[in-house]
Order: C-alpha cells, then structure tokens, then sequence
C-alpha cells in the first residue's frame, strides 16, 4: 500500500493542492536539481540511479513537485529510495536480484538512499535544468544532447506533467502559464539514449559534460524567448 501511496495517489493530492508536478526523477549536481523527464518506460529512475551510484545524491524519483519563491523554481525533495524494474538492476548492478524487491508480490526491486550504495538529497534545491527523455536509439551518434527552443521545452514539459488529466481547466491554464516562466528561467534539453543497455554509463558522462556547462553559463546571457 505504501508503494501506492508514495506514487499514484501522493501525486494526486499534490495535483489538487494546486502543486505543478513533473513526471520525472531529479539528482543533486553542483547544489542543483537536475531532473530527467519522460514518459513511463523511458529510463528516469534508471538514470537517476546510476548518476547516484557515481556519488549524485536523488532528489525526488518519478514525481518532482516544484515551488516557484522569489522567481526562482525549486524541486521538492521526494522519499529516499528509487524503484527499479530488473532489467534496470541487471543493467546497473551486474545481476537482476542485486537489490530487494519492493514487496515479495511484486518484481519490482529498489535502491535504497541511505548512504550505503547512494544518498538522499533532503532540503529543497533551485533547478538547474531539465531534460526530456526520447526514446532509445540505435543510431550511431546516441546517447547524445539536443538543445530545444523554449516552445519546444513548452510543448515537451506540457506532455510530461504529472497527473494532468486530474485538472480543472483554469488550473490547467495555470500550470501553462508556469511552465512559459520556467522555459524562460531554466534551460530544457533533450537526451537521446542508446538503445543497448551497457551504454548507460557513456549516457552518464555525456550527462555530467553538459550540466557542467549548462550550471556555469557565460555571464551576460539574454534570456530566451517563446516566440
């Protein structure tokens, strides 16, 4: 029932408080949440666990609930452990079985952030950018970065909201008119994965090369623009 709790229904009442919600998993970097937006099955809790397992402390894991203070958004620190199907443990662990399940009715297994393998983040972070997550690729040039206009960081943000069908319609509104100020504020970029599964870790360091430069742009920067 916990599982249900922390997930489904944990982000239904978040929703009805009026609270903008990312479908999407987020990891501390340079005092900054990053968070990996996508779809079910795209690899958010997998990659947020294998950036944890290289020492970057999860945030938030399947729902990032944001708070806009003083004109900045802030992702809000979730629950300390990340769920992963098997494959993602065979994938990231070396054999399917290497973490506990969730529940002996359910295959399910999960990353516990105490410490011992991985961390938790706990105190809510200013976010620093956020990438969408497209499907896998056996392209040659995968796992790699696309940059996105803000209408495509727009339409990309408004697919991955969470729960967005609970809305009524001036909140729905509302939530656009959110997401038009976080596309002005914090840089949407999209990943592209390789489709094999030992590419995760070439994926990692694509990842830690461009947040390094995304967390430290050039002073003097305009922002950007929707139109």
């Amino acid at each position: 029932m916990a599982t249900y709790f922390l997930g489904p229904v944990m982000g239904f009442v978040l929703r009805r408080r009026n609270i903008t919600c990312l479908h999407a998993s987020a990891v501390e970097m340079r005092g900054r949440a990053v968070c990996f937006c996508g779809d079910a099955g795209y690899g958010k809790s997998t990659t947020a666990a294998a950036m944890a397992l290289r020492g970057h402390p999860v945030l938030a894991e399947d729902i990032v609930a944001l708070e806009e203070s003083g004109g900045e958004f802030l992702a809000l620190p979730g629950y300390p452990r990340v769920c992963l199907w098997p494959e993602s443990v065979s994938m990231l662990l070396g054999q399917a079985d290497a973490l506990p399940q969730i529940t002996p009715a359910w295959e399910k297994h999960y990353l516990e952030l105490d410490g011992t393998r991985a961390k938790f983040s706990q105190e809510k972070l200013p976010i620093g950018v956020v990438y969408l997550i497209a499907p896998r690729s056996g392209e040659e040039n995968t796992p790699r970065v696309e940059k996105l206009s803000p209408r495509e960081a727009f339409l990309g943000l408004v697919q991955n909201t969470y729960m967005n069908w609970v809305l009524r319609r001036e909140q729905r509104a509302n939530e656009f008119e959110t997401l038009c100020r976080l596309v002005q504020q914090i840089p949407v970029r999209r990943i592209v994965p390789h489709a094999k599964p030992e590419k995760i870790g070439g994926l990692c360091e694509l990842i830690l090369r461009d947040t390094a430069s995304v967390l430290a742009p050039p002073s003097g920067s305009p922002s950007p623009s929707l139109r």
